[in-house]
């Protein structure tokens, strides 16, 4: 069964039969017109900062009885892996409210709830905006999609005793680890072990290593908003967040799927129910523990 909105989409197992919540927050790929008018940026350029197809990497995920969650708006558009009120004052036209956060180095960079800036620093309007357009966002995109994770989460955790969500994002191929020069084909993102289990944490990086792939923990994206708000070990909510290389999958100048596409979802599908026989096995002898 699937849940479509314009918005986002839920695709349900025809019974969760896991303890895994999947969601991809930045593969959304549907721009209204009306920000594309907003923007100076052209088509290819706009798509810098999405996710490119990780809800099509992790689509096993309802075949093997997790629920998936799916964003449709584009994340230059409103980011839901941010406080709900992170905005720039230097983009709008109006004073924000006074609960706004405008301190944060995710706002500093440009890329704060409402995004500043794609990747590579390239600026998305024309010139300032009004407020009324990020408060129309954050109400009509981001609160909904929350409300619809948690629910899923609550449900999960409810008819599990605990849940793990699985927080699916790409990172761009430069990326290398500080002080090693190491390009990681994926991280492990558990906010320095307090988001997720450690066992769990170091199951993800085994698991992917055997596959052939370079893994590496925290470092340097340890998780954002979502991975840090949901993942809550000492209660049995366990929250990872993923970050897949796109050189791995897509040519980053034309943003199309390499040829190899198809591999590497295999072998995420793989990696996915090495994760949920893990996690029953481990479950079966003693509690997911806090690190």
């Amino acid at each position: 069964m699937s849940i479509d909105t314009e918005l986002f989409e839920v695709i349900e197992p025809a019974v969760q039969s896991i303890p895994f919540v999947y969601n991809s927050p930045h593969s959304g790929r549907r721009y209204p017109v009306s920000f594309l008018n907003q923007s100076r940026l052209d088509g290819l350029s706009i798509r810098r900062s999405e996710d490119h197809f990780v809800d099509e990497l992790f689509s096993a995920a309802p075949a093997m009885g997790a629920p998936m969650l799916l964003a449709h708006f584009p994340r230059a558009y409103v980011d839901v892996n941010r406080e709900p009120y992170e905005l720039d004052p230097r983009m709008f036209s109006d004073p924000l409210p006074p609960y706004a956060n405008s301190n944060s180095a995710r706002v500093a960079g440009g890329l704060g709830t409402v995004p500043r800036i794609v990747a590579e620093n390239m600026e998305i309007y024309q010139g300032r905006i009004p407020l009324s357009v990020a408060m129309a966002r954050i109400d009509s995109c981001y609160k909904p999609y929350h409300a619809c994770l948690r629910r899923l989460v609550a449900r999960t955790h409810t008819r599990f005793g605990f849940s793990v969500l699985i927080d699916c994002h790409s990172m761009p191929g430069n990326i290398r680890v500080s002080g090693s020069g190491v390009r990681p084909d994926f991280i492990i993102g558990d906010r320095y072990g307090t988001s997720a289990s450690g066992e769990l944490s170091q199951a993800a990086l085994q698991f992917l290593e055997e596959l052939g792939f370079t893994a590496v923990r925290n470092k340097p994206y340890a998780g954002g908003f979502i991975t840090e708000h949901y993942g809550r070990p000492a209660r049995g909510l366990h929250a990872l967040q993923i970050e897949i290389n796109r050189s791995l999958y897509i040519d980053e100048v034309t943003l199309e799927k390499r040829s190899d596409f198809d591999q590497l979802a295999g072998s995420i599908g793989v990696f996915m129910q090495q994760m949920a026989d893990f996690v029953a096995d481990y479950a079966g002898e003693r509690p997911l523990a806090a690190e």
